[in-house]
């Protein structure tokens, strides 16, 4: 492109629910267009053969357009322009920027408005100065695989604040259950079929305090489909547990007993639309970059999820010319903090990048360093170093190393095996 950069149209669209706005440039910074449409189909049309009429008026052979990643409003207009036939002639690189970028450019332009004409022509002049750096728009099929990623990502998120809100109600009708140490729980999992049952199903604790040991010995067999190695202990931990607990009023146990069964109700519909979506991503993934997908899931601790997630995010390796790039584009980087003699060992992480692909990352890595030696020993290596933030620290630098060994694998379109074949120091 840097060849053709005096032959090229910089479009700059300022993006609302309503309302897109556009400023076009040449490279010299002239300003050829200036204009407002509808966020429709018709709105995009009107900006499509304004961008056609200037290109050819003013004898320009190829058009970046950078769009301001505006929640998903942005969505419809850059898939439009990426993917139209005409403007294809024009070899187009749309470009969906983070509104950080271009509110930190904006800070160059010293007293100037803000208006929505002027953030058109601040996005336009980024494009022109080539300061863009992440990876134009790829298209349909990896928006398909990526809302339905990022939408997983959400019912589990749904699934997290439902517990988190349950916690109260579940103190309040069997207190113990919730203060007990994890090792001295009756249950490993206050939220499975065992524990969800006792809560559910015994109105009061002192119809659990009161009930025999083989009563109550025949219930947890039973809910627990038999897999408790000692269901004799488990019920005196249980029964101990009811009988140390705080007493209610009886007006209160019947309204705490619907609230909690409706979060385990709400808990398990959520659980079951994850399982529709873990379908829909697998039979999505296999028709997109097959090849890199097996790469991915050769990785020990890497099912289609997580694969699924890293490749609907990264989209194709081959927009990327380095790990580095990828850590960046992530956000996976940390800022040096130096002046002089002096440099803090305190350095805080970008976070600037595309936080789902970030989010995914990060996950794999905790998995992966769970089944891959080397992956362990470097994560408890890091660990040692600090005494603080322990865990989150090791993890991040986990996770970058991690990044090395997943474009190593991409980009020489291998299988994982355990003599570092793919991973690029």
């Amino acid at each position: 492109m840097k060849k053709n950069i005096l032959s090229t149209l910089f479009v700059g669209i300022d993006v609302s629910s309503k309302i897109n706005v556009l400023c076009a440039l040449d490279f010299s910074g002239s300003k050829f267009l200036n204009l407002e449409a509808l966020n429709n189909q018709p709105g995009a049309e009107t900006i499509l053969n304004s961008i056609i009429g200037c290109l050819n008026s003013n004898g320009l052979k190829y058009v970046v357009i950078a769009l301001e990643s505006t929640s998903f409003y942005s969505t419809h207009i850059a898939n439009f322009l990426a993917s139209n036939e005409i403007l294809l002639a024009y070899k187009p690189l749309v470009y969906c920027l983070n509104p950080k970028t271009i509110a930190n450019y904006r800070k160059s332009f010293v007293d100037m408005d803000k208006t929505d004409h002027l953030d058109a022509y601040i996005i336009a002049d980024f494009a022109r100065c080539g300061r863009i750096t992440s990876k134009p728009w790829r298209g349909a099929q990896f928006l398909a695989l990526q809302r339905l990623a990022r939408h997983r990502l959400h019912l589990i998120g749904s699934i997290t604040r439902e517990k988190t809100y349950m916690v109260s109600n579940i103190y309040l009708k069997f207190s113990e259950l919730t203060a007990l140490d994890k090792e001295k729980r009756p249950f490993s999992d206050t939220y499975g079929a065992t524990s969800a049952a006792v809560l559910t199903e015994y109105l009061s604790l002192d119809d659990i305090t009161y009930s025999s040991i083989e009563d109550l010995v025949a219930f947890v067999k039973q809910k627990g489909r038999n897999r408790f190695s000692d269901p004799e202990k488990t019920v005196q931990i249980l029964k101990k547990a009811a009988s140390d607990s705080y007493r209610l009023d009886k007006v209160l146990y019947e309204p705490l007993n619907v609230a909690i069964a409706s979060s385990f109700n709400v808990i398990k519909a959520l659980e079951a639309e994850v399982k529709a979506i873990d379908k829909a991503i697998e039979r999505n993934i296999k028709g997109i970059n097959p090849a890199e997908y097996q790469s991915l899931i050769s990785i020990p601790g890497i099912g289609p999820v997580l694969a699924s997630g890293i490749l609907a995010e990264i989209g194709t390796i081959t927009s990327f010319n380095s790990h580095d790039a990828l850590a960046k584009y992530a956000g996976l980087t940390w800022r040096v903090n130096q002046s002089g003699d002096y440099s803090s060992d305190d350095t805080k992480m970008t976070k600037t990048g595309n936080k789902y692909l970030r989010y995914y990352l990060i996950e794999a890595a905790n998995s992966v360093k769970n089944r891959i030696p080397e992956y362990k020993e470097y994560y408890h290596r890091k660990y040692g170093e600090v005494t603080t933030h322990q865990h989150k620290r090791a993890l991040a630098l986990t996770s970058r190393k991690f990044v090395r060994l997943v474009f190593g694998l991409l980009t020489k379109n291998q299988i994982y095996s355990g003599d570092k074949v793919g991973e690029i120091q």
